[in-house]
């Protein structure tokens, strides 16, 4: 067996497996073997594609909507819902087998255009908590992102709280968070409860400042009986920017499992804006961070499932990508390419979940 040293010290390019994982063939497989579980998000759209749809049931055990349980996608008129597109993925899950988890149902972003002037006139809970009890009493889920976001980005002005201005704010204050969870639990008393957030990994100080701020913010909702079971951390990460700080990220691992909450790596990827043209290069580079960043968590019992934002570059979108296209540049950000070819980014995971020490 390779040691854990060894695995930390490696680099993910010229790490070999070891033994055990010398013949894996999927991610789920190796991720069950060590007790946690590999999902990713995907697009209802996207089950129509015919090279897609095989990868995704061979490599994941658990799914995530990438857009379909956004509010904005969701409730198209006051309590009328359309829940066409979400149905689709439900249903895919269950003839694949594979389990389901929730993306979003309180965020700042994604919200209907009715939603704002009606909050503003009315100010009803219900226009909250009726959406919760909407979505979860129609789906059974393993978890749910419950709150997304509410904190104010690292690197911004933000209230003593820490709180992010929101329309949910506005309409009933800071308790809109707890009002939210309590809503969840009493729709749905088996789902994990999630509270979803960016900014934990870096190094910066702006980040050191963030990671302070959600544990006084954690430490407040546990205090206040909210029921909250984890933590989600997306996972959005750079290799040629803001880099992981694993002694810091291994604290605040430490710190979260202290509390009593799991830890979900809910949308891994890896930015590699600023790299060099040279893929093979760029390729290295994420797979590198991605390894530093999963050989931290994954040492940890508190971390009980990893989520990739997408198993394809084929289906990576951002601002203004178009322009990046006329340029000749393909985001490198998932395990798999445009043309559902594995990347070093896949080896990376690989050997990071191989690696992980069994809990008991």
């Amino acid at each position: 067996m390779i040691s854990r040293r060894r695995l930390l010290a490696a680099g993910a390019s010229t790490l070999a497996f070891p033994a055990q994982a010398q013949s894996v063939t999927s991610l789920k497989a190796v991720a069950a073997a060590k007790g946690f579980v590999f999902g990713s998000a995907a697009a209802s759209y996207e089950l129509k594609d015919a090279d897609f749809v095989p990868l995704l049931l061979a490599q994941t055990a658990q799914l995530v909507p990438e857009y379909e349980m956004k509010r904005d996608a969701l409730e198209i008129q006051p309590g009328v819902y359309d829940f066409a597109a979400l149905d689709s993925l439900f249903a895919f899950a269950r003839r694949g087998g594979l389990s389901m988890r929730g993306h979003t149902l309180v965020w700042y972003y994604a919200n209907p255009k009715w939603l704002t002037p009606l909050l503003a006139a009315r100010r009803d809970e219900k226009l909250l908590t009726g959406h919760i009890q909407a979505v979860l009493r129609r789906y059974p889920m393993e978890s749910v992102d419950v709150v997304n976001e509410a904190l104010a980005p690292p690197g911004t002005a933000a209230r003593a709280d820490g709180l992010r201005p929101s329309l949910w704010l506005d309409a009933f204050g800071p308790g809109y968070i707890d009002t939210a969870f309590h809503a969840a639990r009493a729709a749905a008393p088996g789902t994990r409860l999630v509270y979803n957030e960016w900014g934990f990994e870096q190094g910066a100080v702006e980040n050191d400042r963030f990671r302070a701020t959600t544990l006084r913010f954690l430490d407040g909702l546990l205090k206040r009986g909210v029921p909250l079971d984890a933590l989600g951390m997306q996972g959005h990460l750079s290799a040629f920017g803001n880099r992981v700080d694993q002694r810091k990220l291994r604290d605040f691992v430490a710190e979260i499992r202290a509390r009593g909450l799991a830890l979900l790596i809910t949308e891994l990827d890896v930015e590699d804006i600023g790299g060099p043209s040279d893929i093979a290069a760029r390729d290295r580079a994420v797979a590198d961070e991605a390894r530093r960043f999963l050989d931290v968590v994954l040492d940890s019992p508190a971390t009980q499932a990893v989520l990739t934002w997408n198993l394809s570059d084929r289906y990576v979108d951002a601002p203004d990508e178009w322009k990046l296209k006329l340029m000749g540049w393909r985001f490198r950000k998932t395990p798999y390419d445009t043309q559902m070819r594995r990347k070093p980014l896949w080896d990376a995971m690989a050997q990071a979940f191989a690696g992980r020490r069994v809990f008991y």
